[in-house]
């Protein structure tokens, strides 16, 4: 098979590439980047060398140039991760997340129909999305395969209709198509903007720790080995036409991760107990900040077979051990450096 997958230099992106790449020998895996701010290509150090892997520069966005790859490498399977993600930003340039998460999905979707034509044998269009296009809950209740859609943010709004266009397609033009919608991800590699590499980063250098409103709202976790490995069964063995939630049973409010995450790196950098809680600092909350997030996963375990493999604590010490082994990776990040190298180099 020849498996395009875009997205495949970001976070969650380069695991699945790393586990494809090194599984699935026998097939071309193709890694479509625009390598954005959080796309970085030292996260697929370990195979940038091998046969099977192809890197390619480009935009979704662009229709002729998705077309034109299309035409060129006759791909089997898109598996597409591509995405503005980060709900801040989303708040800021809303049209930034429109532009990508619906009409790049809208081109590859307008490609995969054309080039795939009628010949829809063992073709399929898988899209990654997120827990957060159900809105909000309370403090019970789960989100299921079949909540109604309640997207609260820019973000959340983009991903919704990305996934209305993805089933509209499999419905309208028969393009066989699955999608799972997953928690928040957390593990190495993770640009630190997000809540968890942010706040080692900071930690590490002494810096505040901005924790939303009261520190309340809650999210579940998954680590991004265990995503990554639900995507490959979904893929390989997930019903066409269907949904599929992915969770980590594992919720957790804000202060009482940023509490463990404190007490877990005053251990690795053998600080005082209590030091890096004193760097928790309560900031103004975001606008439309959903309360509550959390997933039901049953569905996948039942037919899939598939359950989280890691503790919260074990993939949080984890996480934070290669944050500290990767200082490197993470200074160049941080400081922009990367981003020179990637214009020299492709651009």
């Amino acid at each position: 098979m020849k498996i395009l997958i875009t997205g495949g230099a970001g976070f969650i992106g380069s695991h699945l590439i790393s586990l494809f790449v090194s599984k699935y020998q026998q097939h071309q895996i193709f890694n479509l980047d625009a390598l954005t701010y959080a796309g970085n290509l030292e996260n697929l150090k370990d195979v940038e060398g091998e046969l099977n892997y192809s890197f390619i520069l480009g935009d979704i966005i662009d229709q002729g140039f998705i077309n034109a790859l299309f035409k060129k490498h006759q791909f089997d399977a898109v598996i597409h991760l591509a995405a503005e993600s980060h709900v801040d930003r989303s708040i800021k340039d809303p049209l930034a997340f429109a532009r990508t998460n619906i009409l790049g999905t809208l081109n590859l979707l307008n490609a995969a129909r054309e080039f795939w034509n009628d010949d829809l044998k063992d073709k399929l269009f898988y899209h990654v999305s997120t827990d957060e296009v159900y809105g909000t809950l309370g403090e019970t209740g789960l989100f299921t395969e079949t909540t109604a859609y309640d997207p609260n943010s820019p973000y959340s709004a983009s991903k919704a209709s990305s996934d209305h266009f993805v089933r509209a397609y499999g419905e309208t033009y028969g393009l066989p198509y699955v999608i799972s919608n997953c928690s928040n991800n957390y593990g190495p590699n993770q640009f630190p903007e997000k809540l968890i590499p942010l706040f080692i980063n900071n930690i590490i250098n002494n810096k505040p720790l901005p924790v939303y409103g009261d520190g309340n709202y809650t999210r579940d976790w998954l680590y991004v080995i265990d995503h990554a490995r639900a995507i490959d069964l979904v893929f390989h063995k997930g019903k066409t036409k269907d949904t599929y939630n992915i969770g980590g049973f594992n919720e957790w409010k804000n202060i009482d991760l940023v509490t463990l995450l404190c007490q877990q790196m005053d251990e690795k950098l053998a600080r005082p107990k209590g030091s890096s809680e004193k760097l928790i600092t309560y900031v103004k909350d975001r606008p439309g900040h959903d309360l509550r997030y959390a997933i039901d996963a049953s569905k996948i375990k039942k037919e899939l077979g598939w359950e989280p493999s890691v503790t919260f604590e074990e993939g949080l010490s984890k996480t934070i051990d290669w944050y500290l082994e990767n200082t490197e990776w993470l200074e160049h990040v941080t400081s922009g450096a990367y981003q020179e190298y990637y214009k020299k180099q492709y651009l």
